[in-house]
């Protein structure tokens, strides 16, 4: 009954229909047939069927076999006729497998690839999605994030008004927090190890960059307490020098420390700065 049913449908398609229809009758019965029949479906040259298979696979959310199925598409489908869906596809299906690494990749390929294809606004906000998705806790090494902000702000400047604007805007808001506590904590490092001309210079540049940083009366601290250690321990041709820019500092940090026992830390500094300059110039006969 089933075959008779199926030579029916057959010859009531239309010519070119019947092909399309063999084709998927053949990847169906592929599936069917278990994981050998899939070994062989990777070997095979019939790329056609294999073609309807991978996206029979996919509409299936098979999605391990369909990815195979696709790579081994890629190559032999580029510059043809269904390369675009082709590569659009085994894009999603890393996708969905969460393998976001390689997605992101392709994704990106994808929009350099078919730059006028109708899923390049999609592309490229995926490509920049995957990067978010990779992007580690702030303690460790930050590159993905930089490379997520990048693409996203690249994204945002080229589909202003995508309707994907308001994700874009959230996701560059939580990775630039990510971005200021990593940048926060290298430059506090260095005066956590005593390298204090290091942290004075990164805690200087921190506050250039995140003016409205919470840690900011920190990062004005300690930028004032590596300046002045650092200045101190200078040799006598740099000292003056340096020591002067701590009272310079001091001004401007005084004013943003509401921490009493900051603020007690920093006028003691300035009166020790103060000191070794009155020192400095008794000692040079001024």
């Amino acid at each position: 009954m089933l075959l008779r049913a199926i030579r029916e449908l057959f010859v009531s398609l239309q010519p070119m229909k019947k092909a399309t229809f063999i084709l998927n009758i053949l990847a169906t019965c592929l599936l069917l047939t278990g994981c050998n029949s899939f070994d062989k479906l990777l070997k095979s040259n019939d790329y056609d069927v294999k073609y309807q298979a991978a996206m029979q696979y996919y509409n299936e959310n098979r999605f391990s076999k369909a990815i195979q199925l696709f790579e081994n598409l890629t190559l032999h489908y580029r510059g043809r006729e269904n390369a675009e869906e082709i590569a659009w596809y085994y894009a999603q299906a890393l996708y969905q497998e969460k393998d976001y690494y390689t997605a992101g990749y392709q994704f990106k390929r994808f929009a350099r690839q078919f730059p006028y294809s109708e899923h390049v606004e999609e592309a490229c906000f995926l490509s920049a999605y995957c990067k978010y998705m990779e992007s580690p806790s702030y303690t460790l090494d930050q590159s993905m994030t930089k490379e997520a902000v990048e693409e996203f702000e690249t994204f945002a400047e080229k589909w202003p008004r995508s309707t994907r604007m308001p994700e874009v805007n959230r996701y560059l808001d939580e990775m630039r927090v990510k971005l200021m506590k990593k940048d926060y904590e290298i430059a506090y490092g260095y005066y956590f190890i005593e390298e204090y001309h290091a942290a004075y210079e990164s805690l200087k540049n921190f506050l250039s960059l995140y003016p409205e940083a919470p840690m900011r009366e920190d990062a004005m601290f300690y930028m004032l307490v590596s300046g002045y250690k650092y200045a101190i321990n200078s040799r006598e041709d740099k000292k003056r020098e340096r020591l002067q820019q701590v009272i310079n500092d001091f001004d401007r940090v005084v004013a943003s420390i509401k921490d009493a026992k900051k603020l007690t830390e920093a006028q003691d500094i300035y009166t020790k700065t103060r000191a070794e300059l009155a020192k400095m110039d008794a000692n040079s006969g001024k």
